[in-house]
């Protein structure tokens, strides 16, 4: 069954990053930026800052208990030719406004291989700051530290394809890599799958021609779920060595070296595992069998949602009846 009620508080409750965190997220980004931009030196060589990965592709999650959550934004430099010996000077420019520079010279900080790193109070909060460049030709770069090279990027062009993608699969896409980011994350399954990979996969499985021939098959979130699942899972039994994965956004570049082979391989029988669960959790047709099942896959977090007065005494009820499929139970005080 589907259960599309108890996806949704699923998502609100359990799965999405808060509102208020987001809030909080765009708050410290602006900070953050604030203090790089007014400074003397550095200030000059910023022209913008841009927000990067599952923030502005809105496929952030809730952070496990004792983690933090991650943010991360760009920040667009002036190219500067006497650098280009030492790539890793844009990197340490930030860097040591960071290091200087009071609140954030206490906090925990410090260089990656393609960002400047800050971490809040209890890590409650990560931000990661990736500098890059915008070409002549509109390219954009960013720097590969440890290699010294640039590395082709297209923030913007990989966000527009998701957006594309979201829309083709009826706005259930980010919701499904939100799903799977959290069976990831909090129920330990195919951990050291980048979320960039995880996205560009379940992305890649959403077909228009699809919908051209079946209007509802990305019609609900349950539906939806099944599908690109297991049209994943099939994409990647047809392939038991790791293939090449290219960003979507049409750099050229692949993600190669965000997995490994035995990376790939435990991925690929994980998600295969849990395409066969969420099949049977789907299939059943038992109420309570079903409930069950999702559970088992999802945690206690899958639930019905939270009501009350009148429509309390009839939310188990309406709840089973829109799960089957039944015709829609008129009942006074019932919430829509």
């Amino acid at each position: 069954m589907k259960h599309t009620d108890y996806f949704k508080n699923f998502l609100e409750n359990t799965v999405n990053l808060s509102k208020f965190n987001l809030d909080l997220l765009s708050q410290r980004v602006d900070t953050v930026y604030g203090v790089l931009k007014a400074d003397d030196d550095l200030g000059p060589l910023i022209k913008k800052k841009i927000p990067q990965g599952s923030w502005p592709q809105k496929t952030i999650i809730r952070p496990q208990n004792g983690k933090a959550f991650d943010g991360d934004f760009m920040v667009q430099m002036v190219e500067n030719p006497e650098w280009e010996d030492d790539k890793k000077k844009y990197g340490d420019a930030i860097y040591r406004v960071l290091h200087n520079t009071s609140p954030y010279k206490d906090m925990p900080h410090g260089r990656k291989c393609r960002c400047i790193y800050l971490t809040y109070a209890n890590n409650a909060m990560h931000l990661d700051i990736v500098p890059f460049v915008i070409r002549a030709d509109g390219t954009q770069w960013i720097v590969n530290r440890d290699d010294n090279e640039w590395e082709r990027t297209d923030t913007d062009g990989f966000t527009a394809w998701m957006k594309r993608q979201d829309e083709i699969a009826g706005k259930h896409l980010r919701e499904v890599i939100r799903i799977m980011k959290f069976l990831r994350d909090h129920k330990n399954s195919f951990t050291g799958t980048r979320s960039i990979l995880l996205t560009t996969l379940l992305g890649e499985q959403v077909k228009e021609w699809r919908t051209v021939l079946d209007a509802g098959y990305y019609g609900d979130l349950p539906t939806a779920l099944l599908h690109i699942v297991s049209e994943l899972d099939d994409w990647l039994q047809a392939r038991p060595t790791k293939p090449t994965i290219m960003d979507p956004a049409g750099t050229g570049m692949s993600f190669d070296h965000r997995w490994s082979p035995e990376t790939y391989a435990y991925f690929r029988d994980r998600i295969h595992a849990h395409a066969a669960e969420i099949k049977a959790a789907h299939d059943e047709t038992d109420f309570d069998k079903s409930v069950k099942k999702w559970q088992a896959l999802f945690g206690d977090g899958f639930s019905a949602p939270k009501t009350g007065g009148a429509a309390g005494k009839y939310s188990a009820l309406g709840t089973r009846a829109g799960s089957a499929g039944a015709s829609t139970v008129s009942l006074p005080g019932r919430a829509g």
